[in-house]
């Protein structure tokens, strides 16, 4: 779902751009720009990703403006750099987006919020709340973090941005369930496979390129 020219207005607006400023000044505080200065690995990484995503977001499918459908990733994206390189990815990949009109200007920031600062930051405490409360194995990280986190991330996401639609009075709520909340159980599960079937490659293949999977202790000392 995505926020199009004059759909938000007024004092909501305003809300929303504080919101997501500080969500990016956390990120940008936050990031590790030592390593991704010097480290050339993660310079490859960072902007790998930041094109795959982009190449998600082009395909999308809707009708009325605002409640159009694509695939997020943004969680595969959180797993991979962490959650502070996530939100300055996914945000240069929403500003490419606007640049090519696929987006608007106007609600550049709601979408900041909606499908950037909010998908990041939830994945992160799931990730984080699943490696303090349940066993260090391989499956549980996979499962839990790439498929189920990646679920209730999406749902999460589409019903901030609905919601918001709603109490924008942009359109009713019965419209709304009808185009968009409606589908929204058949987009967790394509979303959540999509998720788990990238980071189930990384983590057999390439393992050291996920930030927040440490392969000793998933995997060595099982």
């Amino acid at each position: 779902m995505n926020i199009t020219d004059g759909l938000l207005t007024g004092s909501w607006l305003w809300v929303i751009h504080v919101l997501f400023v500080v969500g990016l000044m956390a990120a940008s505080i936050k990031a590790p720009w030592d390593l991704l200065v010097n480290e050339r690995r993660l310079q490859h990484l960072f902007f790998a990703v930041t094109v795959v995503l982009m190449v998600m977001w082009v395909m999308r499918a809707g009708i009325s403006p605002g409640l159009s459908i694509h695939f997020l990733g943004v969680t595969a994206l959180t797993l991979i750099l962490g959650w502070d390189l996530a939100i300055l990815s996914a945000t240069l990949v929403l500003l490419a987006m606007t640049v090519l009109g696929k987006e608007s200007w106007q609600g550049f920031t709601a979408n900041g919020v909606c499908l950037v600062v909010l998908p990041a930051l939830l994945t992160h405490v799931i990730q984080s709340w699943i490696g303090r409360l349940l066993p260090k194995n391989f499956f549980v990280y996979l499962f839990g973090c790439g498929f189920l986190g990646a679920a209730v991330v999406v749902a999460v996401s589409g019903t901030a941005m609905s919601l918001l639609l709603w109490v924008s009075d942009v359109y009713p709520w019965a419209k709304i369930q009808h185009e968009y909340i409606n589908y929204l159980p058949l987009i967790m599960f394509p979303e959540a496979l999509m998720n788990g079937m990238l980071m189930t490659g990384i983590m057999v293949f390439y393992p050291d390129w996920i930030r927040t999977f440490d392969a000793r202790v998933y995997i060595d000392e099982q």
